[in-house]
């Protein structure tokens, strides 16, 4: 350990420390006020003779004269299986009133790259109960798929949702959550804890909770401190962990921050040209490893600033991400939850979790014919806006119906509504009795025959009881 009092700079959450020697990036950092408070920090850069530390907390109280000691080895957190139905902050530390799980390992919260060698494809279904996407964008195991949202759209009630109902389909599969929101309200914090407490998902989850008014450096160590436990419970521990962060957006603003206060030189809109480098580290950190039986998924959640989906942050999020699931304010507007709009949103992996099996054989091309049906209705809901209704053929009044029913009954469920795949592919089969069966150009015939009937008349006889 050694120890240093040559504080040269303080610049927002940053220190600058002179004449140091044998001092290495990210190692940890302890500084020693005048009072004896004692803060920790890490080191985010270091030149020839100059250690930049980023604090862990306000810079307030720091003088030249503090004394600043390098610890000698990296951020580390201490993992065990006594983590599950817990509540932690952002750095790790228990918020819910009970003392601290025995760790069984002490791991380095920058985890280890995969080797591409020994990745295995993700090739699993996860059902999260929710239509839009299970039906057709299908999340499968060890997979990285965002979701694009914009201020005002309820994402974290959907994250919320997506972390009640996920689940993988199998006997004896032991599937958790990780769970890192990144500066959020106490609102939100309390809305957080208090559904998984209520509906007892907590007792398969783990919650690292960063609140807005923690310092912002925290952002930085939140989701990799979250990622860190996914690996441990996924590789370790042969768990199936589904990790939601949000809001990534929030993460970024805290890098661009950090990196104006180290007079980097700033890239797109200001975030610094390492970003993309950033954004990798933390969503490579997912998937599946030959040899083991646990797999680890992410659901980064971000929040379009401006509504662009053009902007650095998801414009990035979608080169290194397999596909994206966006959510639409149109949809919003007309009171339907949740808005996720089909047509933008992408699974470029669904069909590795999809078929005979795994979900049901008539999947994929049912999805395909739902998506060119609802495209269709869309167009035609357009052009009807110019020409009138009165103007389009029978069969594309047909196409604007099944549009409305499609958002009506496919889109729209409720918050506490947990669907089957079955369920959500047997309403596709109904919504697409609304067409004449010449127009269902992507399904089989034997798939008309064999689904749509018996969904139509299961349908009826349940319409019969009501």
């Amino acid at each position: 350990m050694k120890e240093y009092t040559s504080i040269s700079e303080i610049a927002g959450p940053l220190v600058f420390v002179e004449d140091v020697e044998g001092v290495a990036y990210g190692e940890i950092v302890e500084i020693e006020l005048g009072n004896g408070e004692r803060r920790k920090g890490q080191v985010l850069d270091i030149s020839e003779k100059i250690a930049v530390v980023q604090v862990f907390g306000p810079t307030e109280g720091i003088s030249t004269g503090s004394a600043v000691r390098f610890l000698g080895e990296t951020m580390k957190i201490g993992v065990s299986e006594e983590m599950l139905g817990r509540v932690f902050s952002g750095l790790g530390v228990p918020i819910d009133n009970a003392p601290a799980p025995v760790a069984e390992e002490r791991l380095d919260v920058n985890g280890l790259p995969i080797n591409p060698a020994s990745r295995a494809p993700p090739s699993d279904f996860i059902q999260t109960g929710i239509s839009t996407i299970d039906g057709m964008n299908t999340l499968v195991r060890g997979q990285k798929l965002p979701l694009f949202s914009a201020a005002g759209l309820p994402h974290n009630k959907l994250a919320v949702q997506i972390a009640r109902q996920a689940k993988v389909l199998g006997e004896n599969e032991q599937f958790v959550v990780v769970f890192a929101a990144i500066g959020i309200t106490h609102e939100e914090a309390h809305f957080f804890i208090r559904d998984f407490e209520r509906t007892g998902a907590l007792e398969r989850a783990v919650l690292f909770l960063n609140l807005a008014n923690d310092p912002s450096v925290e952002r930085l160590i939140t989701p990799r401190i979250a990622l860190t436990t996914a690996e441990y419970l996924a590789f370790e521990k042969d768990m199936h962990v589904l990790v939601i962060m949000t809001d990534i957006t929030n993460y970024a603003e805290a890098l661009r921050e950090v990196s104006a206060a180290r007079n980097e030189v700033p890239g797109r809109r200001g975030y610094p040209g390492y970003m993309y480098t950033d954004l990798a580290m933390l969503y490579e950190r997912a998937g599946r490893v030959q040899g083991k039986k646990g797999t680890l998924t992410q659901i980064p959640i971000l929040t379009m600033p401006g509504d662009d989906k053009t902007h650095p942050i998801p414009d990035l999020t979608g080169y290194i991400t397999e596909g994206q699931i966006v959510l639409s304010r149109d949809l919003y507007r007309k009171g339907i939850y949740p808005p996720v709009d089909p047509l933008p949103s992408l699974s470029r992996l669904m069909s590795s979790g999809i078929g005979p099996e795994k979900t049901r054989e008539d999947h994929a091309r049912l999805s395909d014919q739902l998506y060119a049906a609802y495209a269709n209705g869309r167009d035609l809901r357009a052009l009807s806006a110019v020409v009138g209704e009165g103007a389009l053929s029978d069969t594309d009044r047909k196409y604007l119906h099944f549009a409305d029913a499609f958002e009506k009954q496919f889109i729209t469920q409720g918050y506490r509504e947990d669907r089957s795949i079955e369920r959500t592919l047997d309403i596709g089969w109904e919504l697409l009795s609304i067409l004449p069966e010449r127009e269902l150009k992507k399904v089989k015939k034997e798939f008309i025959e064999k689904y749509m009937k018996k969904a139509v008349e299961k349908e009826k006889k349940e319409a019969g009881k009501q």
